[in-house]
């Protein structure tokens, strides 16, 4: 049994297919999630790598035979998985899906009741455990299984967050990366007058133009390209599971999560004024200031889609989002989607009736953003602390996750990542020489240059 305890991460189960996950490892995450949280009845989904028919086939066995009911609801985006589990009132569900890694990675999201994620610390962990224990069982093609459609109701829900009359023939640029989003957009798109122009919309695993991770400027290259050939009105990339997804203006720039986050916001907060937004912290100060604009409430939290969905459901936030493309929707299981961010912002800019690099300059105009740095550390706890007394007395100090120092016109965020000895930072000023000074600065603590002992 391929099954390497390293597999299980903060936020779900990933690995190399079949060296550290193979079917006999997945039967046994399956049986193990059941025996563990006891659901009567989940639902199993899947996406479209090379590995994922048979990883669902045997997570789908493994959960039989621990006794649950399992409904298949087939090759789908993972939001579709969290769709299913609440429409149709299941104790849970398992997403067979690498999200946005390379080819040979196979993986599972995987939920309770009401889409509740199970992380590291939510069930995770002895999910593991007991996985460990369960001998591998002979496995079959067809494991006890009943098959429902939810794309016609999935399509339907993600359609009633807009006002599909408000939308303009708006000329877009979609590339879905041989992602789920090329089997999740057409029979939406159908219901929309746009002028989409469909880039990779085959579901492929082998991934032939490039990796399903837009977050990587390599891999956003054809979308801006696309967008300035074509002279689109914006761009949508999505990821390998169509959960998150990413914009490029009508003149080709990419445009940041927190940005987005706060156009999102804007959009949210026309349709139920004075409602709460989540952001996280790493995010620019446009997101607090867009909602407070708007009548609404922003409240900060930490990184992370599980304690995002926790804090969403605590404050009956509207929504939330995270600089790193996660869109969370109150009315949607507190769950992030793909989908519904770009379905409002196709609504968002044909209600202006300008392009998206206009509605955006107000914000490029005042917020000056590093994006994310990484730096390996050999300590990372000893660093943190040094960030910390350096910058003792230049702001308000934060330790809601990693570091955060708020001045008057700057501020940062430096927090350690899950997996690696890394530190992350992120900082934003309201000038751009004092964001690359008050960089420099950051940098040169973490990386341990030309300070003064």
């Amino acid at each position: 049994m391929a099954l390497d305890p390293k597999v299980f991460k903060a936020y779900d189960v990933r690995g190399i297919y079949p060296s550290e996950l193979d079917e006999t490892g997945a039967y046994a995450v399956g049986r193990a999630y059941v025996e563990q949280f006891e659901p009567k009845a989940i639902a199993i989904g899947r996406d479209m790598r090379v590995s994922s028919p048979a990883i669902a086939r045997a997570v789908m066995q493994g959960a039989s035979d621990g006794g649950a009911e399992v409904v298949d609801v087939g090759m789908i985006g993972t939001e579709m998985l969290y769709f299913g589990v609440g429409e149709l009132d299941l104790d849970g569900g398992v997403m067979v899906t690498a999200s946005h890694n390379p080819k040979e990675y196979t993986g599972m999201k995987i939920v309770r009741r009401g889409a509740l994620p199970v992380g590291g610390d939510s069930g995770l962990l002895d999910v593991r455990d007991r996985a460990q224990t369960i001998e591998s069982s002979e496995l079959i093609d067809d494991p006890p299984a009943e098959g429902v459609d939810i794309y016609p109701a999935f399509v339907e829900r993600v359609l009633s967050f807009i006002d599909v009359g408000a939308v303009k023939p708006l000329r877009v640029v979609i590339d879905a990366g041989n992602g789920m989003a090329g089997a999740m957009l057409p029979p939406i798109l159908k219901r929309l007058p746009v002028d989409a122009v469909r880039c990779f919309f085959e579901p492929d695993g082998t991934f032939p133009n490039h990796e399903p991770n837009p977050l990587l400027p390599e891999n956003r290259e054809f979308v801006i390209g696309k967008v300035r050939d074509e002279q689109a009105d914006l761009g949508i990339a999505f990821d390998g599971d169509a959960d998150r997804c990413f914009f490029v203006d009508d003149t080709g720039e990419f445009v940041p999560g927190d940005f987005v986050t706060a156009l999102l916001a804007e959009s949210m907060l026309e349709k139920e004024p004075g409602a709460k937004i989540i952001y996280d912290v790493r995010a620019s100060w446009a997101v607090p200031n867009i909602a407070e604009q708007h009548g609404g409430t922003p409240l900060v939290n930490r990184v992370g889609h599980a304690f995002i969905k926790e804090r969403m459901r605590k404050e009956g936030a509207l929504f939330g989002g995270e600089v790193s493309g996660h869109y969370y929707f109150r009315d949607f299981n507190q769950a992030d989607s793909g989908t519904i961010p770009a379905l409002l912002m196709l609504e968002l800019a044909s209600k202006r009736g300008k392009p998206l690099s206009e509605l955006l300059r107000p914000f490029r105009e005042r917020y000056f953003l590093t994006g994310e740095i990484n730096t390996p550390v050999p300590d990372v706890a000893l660093k943190l602390q040094e960030l910390k007394e350096h910058f003792a007395g230049e702001g308000e100090i934060s330790h809601l996750d990693g570091i955060s120092v708020t001045a008057k016109d700057w501020h940062l965020n430096v927090r350690p990542s899950n997996t690696e000895p890394l530190l992350r930072l992120n900082l934003e000023a309201l000038a751009p020489d004092l964001m690359v000074e008050k960089r420099d600065e950051a940098l040169a603590v973490i990386r341990g240059e030309g300070l003064v002992s």
